[in-house]
């Protein structure tokens, strides 16, 4: 086979993947989560290739394994799927293939970013004058909003840290609640400051804590939504007391932030916009293809030093971002919220708050299940709990129960643990959940429960 430039079979592959995604999105509603088998690849490096027709049936076919993660059943971590703009819009970024990491490089990506982040503000209620960047997801967002704070901190001590390091400063001085998650741990280990160094108190202890630093700066990581429950820190107090001690308050609302959309839950994410960096994931609640985060830092100053990219042959409107090579992931964001706009998603997320209500009043309508914690979200905290069996017991049955889901694979849901107790936590998010979806969750569950334990359990009602 000759190389692209002589082969030129674009029109035909696209036309080949049209069809494919045709025939995908037809399915997906109804199609099993995790397929049950499929192609593997293998093999060496081809000397001579057969063309892109060749390989794109090979590697469609290979795609009948894939999760459907991207459908309304896949309840596992906190994913959302894309929205019909937003998966186009995404096709659209592959086709113009924009490096969005300065305006010289893409001024229409650049520009629809800026448009984006405003949007963005607007959309969670957030003060227009802050800055913000899109990121890869909230790991990177974290990275972000925590890089500003580290600078922040470091300048308290006179120490202008992204460009002497950090010798001669002080441990940072980082607080968070149970509730801090593993990817802001991840970013303090990126940043230098260490996963270790998160101190895990409750608020009496953070008022204590900030005291005794007696004027010194300090790093308060906010949590707006925990991944086992969806429950809040009490951001509003959190918020006073980072005001009263001199604390950088760095909010972690990756699906959280969502709850600013309704007055059914807004009343959870007071005071985020208090805080001096907030971040959410773009691929949980707002729908749009993987990869996308973002990053809101209350002072704009604080956001570029950390990621300057300076070279003679670069320009210096770069975005203040950890990436150099940056996906135009504005372009799926414009398109959802141009599409859906601020109606359509508070509609979306409210739609799926009641889902997770039904999900919570079934399980506590069935006699064999036990919710471990209140829904205040779009998060059902619970476990199979048949009667008769101790605490060990039980978490052997629900974690073998867990692997037995995912093998089904008509649902996607895992197990963690809470309070020490293996348990289910599944995360409603996509756009295309139904109460039917939610449903044959605790019906498979049930029937899977059933054959476990050998015994009959009447399903409960809807």
């Amino acid at each position: 086979m000759p190389d692209p430039f002589d082969a030129r079979d674009e029109e035909a592959a696209l036309e080949y993947v049209l069809e494919t995604a045709r025939h995908y999105l037809a399915e997906l509603s109804k199609s099993p989560v995790l397929p049950a088998h499929g192609h593997r690849f293998d093999g060496a490096l081809p000397e001579d290739g057969d063309g892109a027709l060749a390989a794109l049936s090979e590697l469609v076919a290979g795609a009948d394994v894939a999760t459907r993660s991207s459908g309304p059943r896949f309840f596992h971590f906190v994913t959302g799927g894309t929205t019909p703009a937003a998966l186009a819009a995404d096709w659209l970024t592959s086709l113009l293939d924009q490096n969005s990491f300065s305006a010289v490089s893409s001024p229409f990506g650049d520009q629809l970013e800026d448009v984006a982040i405003r949007w963005l503000l607007e959309l969670f209620e957030l003060p227009e004058s802050w800055g913000g960047v899109l990121t890869t997801g909230a790991t990177m967002a974290n990275f972000v909003g925590l890089a500003a704070a580290r600078r922040w901190w470091a300048e308290r001590h006179g120490v202008n840290i992204d460009e002497r390091g950090f010798a001669g400063l002080p441990a940072v001085p980082i607080f968070s609640s149970e509730y801090v998650h593993a990817s802001a741990r991840k970013a303090l280990a990126m940043l230098g400051i260490g996963r270790e160094s998160v101190r895990v108190v409750d608020v009496k202890a953070l008022e204590r804590a900030l005291r005794e630093l007696d004027g010194a700066p300090a790093i308060v990581i906010g949590n707006a939504g925990d991944v086992n429950t969806g429950d809040f820190d009490p951001l509003g107090r959190i918020a006073d007391l980072a005001e009263e001690h001199d604390a950088w308050l760095h909010v972690d609302g990756a699906f959280g932030l969502f709850a600013r959309l309704t007055p059914t839950a807004s009343a959870l994410a007071e005071g985020v916009e208090r805080a001096h960096s907030v971040i959410a994931d773009g691929h949980k609640w707002l729908n749009v293809p993987y990869d996308c985060g973002f990053a809101f830092v209350r002072d704009p100053a604080y956001l570029r030093p950390p990621f300057q990219l300076a070279a003679a042959y670069l320009p210096s409107d770069e975005r203040p971002s950890p990436e150099a090579s940056r996906r135009a992931r504005a372009l799926a964001v414009w398109a959802t919220l141009r599409a859906y706009g601020r109606t359509g998603y508070r509609a979306m997320v409210e739609r799926h708050l009641e889902l997770a209500q039904r999900l919570s009043r079934r399980v506590d309508a069935t006699p064999e299940l036990e919710r471990l914690a209140e829904t205040k979200l779009n998060i059902v905290c619970f476990r199979f709990r048949p009667p008769g069996l101790g605490e060990e017991q039980l978490d052997e049955l629900n974690l073998a129960l867990g692997q037995d889901m995912l093998a089904d694979g008509r649902v996607f849901v895992g197990t963690t643990r809470y309070q020490g107790k293996a348990a289910f936590r599944p995360a409603i998010v996509n756009w295309r959940t139904t109460e039917r979806d939610v449903d044959l969750l605790l019906d498979v569950l049930l029937e899977l429960g059933q054959k476990r334990r050998g015994t009959g359990f009447a399903r409960s009602a809807s």
